[in-house]
């Protein structure tokens, strides 16, 4: 035995376009229904991520992801705490419903873990405001999941506009949906029913309001109900809204003023949020983003209007006018804005190097806040004046109030 040549295969040593496994960010998928699945299996098939833990409250999807990921039962659980209770967890991904996204990410900074939380960062403006502050106190490296700032073409479309090549920019507008895309056929009349077996209705629900159980509220359709998210002003518009602010220079900013114009609402059922809209935002240098819902797909995504040209761009898809702006080449003096091709990997890049992510927390915020802003003024129905810098509305203690959503208990933003 001893005169025995010792063989360590090459992928023990990291090499052979391996990575050893003592070298890999060992990380905990939380909540990975719908967009969770995306994200779980971009970082699974990543060589220098191990999967070692998934929560999800419904038994079906963390069955779906324990099996996809080769891992045993007892690396399932339905509850967060329990995972970032693990000390072989190095980050953690937060895909759950929007209200809870800023609870367990704070919960897992405070526990040493780096965070990619889905979009938007936060439920409200204070939970946005709890987690930057969480953030910045413990050190932690945090990714939110706009992934259009690793796109190019968002990219260069934001690098034209900074750089004056549309003339002095006047106008923003922002197209998303006009219609809630219900999924499973519901309506929103459906009646309360029992809870189905494996689904933990309490934890999902969390820090949200009381509420029957009823299968169309849950899931994907979540989205459309107030007490988780004001529908399409949060689920496209942090996409959107993130671009128009990093092409208007106000990554860490915000407007001055917010009017929301014909808001509609659904007569019945319990989808209550926004569905039609056309929200004003305008900020202190006089440019104006107008974030419209529309059924006129050809008007979903950004465009930016200057004195001398516009560009419009949603993803890759970047159209210019006049035409010859969109074969421009940005000079290596010019603006030149935080590249990043894979949103995944600069996070797993960034929690080796402690370097900021291509969408940091304060940006990730400022980007969630703008939506909350529009929902704000669509609720209220008024005309509002905001401090970006304090962030608070000036002169109006009801929509101060509004920055903040009441936590059922025993959930706080200080328990977490």
């Amino acid at each position: 035995a001893l005169a025995a040549p010792l063989i360590v295969p090459a992928t023990a040593l990291g090499r052979g376009g391996a990575v050893a496994p003592s070298e890999r960010i060992a990380m905990a998928c939380i909540g990975v229904g719908g967009r969770g699945q995306a994200n779980l299996g971009a970082f699974h098939a990543r060589k220098d991520v191990a999967i070692v833990a998934i929560c999800d409250v419904d038994s079906a999807h963390r069955r779906a992801a324990l099996e996809r990921t080769g891992l045993k039962p007892d690396a399932g659980s339905n509850d967060f705490r329990e995972v970032l209770a693990r000390r072989d967890v190095d980050a953690v991904m937060v895909a759950t419903p929007d209200h809870w996204h800023a609870l367990i990410s704070i919960a897992a900074v405070k526990a040493g873990k780096d965070v990619y939380c889905e979009k938007p960062l936060a439920g409200s403006i204070a939970e946005g405001q709890a987690l930057v502050k969480a953030v910045r106190e413990h050190k932690r490296v945090l990714q939110c999941g706009t992934q259009r700032r690793s796109m190019a073409g968002c990219r260069f479309a934001c690098e034209l506009v900074r750089n004056g090549r549309i003339g002095k920019l006047r106008r923003i507008e922002v197209g998303v949906p006009g219609q809630f895309a219900v999924s499973g056929g519901y309506t929103g009349l459906e009646p309360p029913g029992p809870v189905p077996e494996g689904f933990d209705y309490e934890m999902w629900l969390g820090p949200a309001p009381g509420a029957p159980y009823t299968a169309a509220r849950c899931h994907f359709n979540f989205r459309w109900i107030l007490d988780y998210s004001p529908g399409y002003i949060t689920d496209w518009g942090a996409h959107y809204l993130d671009i128009a602010q990093w092409g208007n220079g106000s990554d860490e900013s915000g407007p001055v003023e917010v009017e929301a114009h014909d808001v509609g609402f659904r007569e019945k059922g319990i989808y209550d949020a926004p569905e039609r809209f056309r929200i004003v935002y305008t900020y202190a240098s006089g440019v104006q983003a107008v974030l419209t819902a529309t059924t006129d797909r050809s008007l979903w995504g950004m465009k930016f209007v200057g004195e001398s040209g516009s560009v419009s761009v949603e993803s890759n898809d970047v159209v210019t006018e006049p035409a010859s702006l969109k074969t421009t080449a940005i000079g290596p003096a010019e603006v030149r804005l935080r590249e990043s091709s894979d949103h995944y990997g600069d996070f797993i890049e960034c929690v080796r190097s402690r370097a900021r992510t291509a969408a940091p927390v304060e940006v990730g915020h400022r980007s969630a806040s703008i939506c909350h802003l529009g929902a704000i003024a669509a609720v209220l129905k008024r005309k509002l004046r905001w401090d970006p810098a304090a962030e608070r509305f000036l002169d109006d203690d009801e929509a101060n109030r509004r920055t903040a959503r009441k936590l059922r208990e025993p959930w706080t933003l200080q328990a977490v």
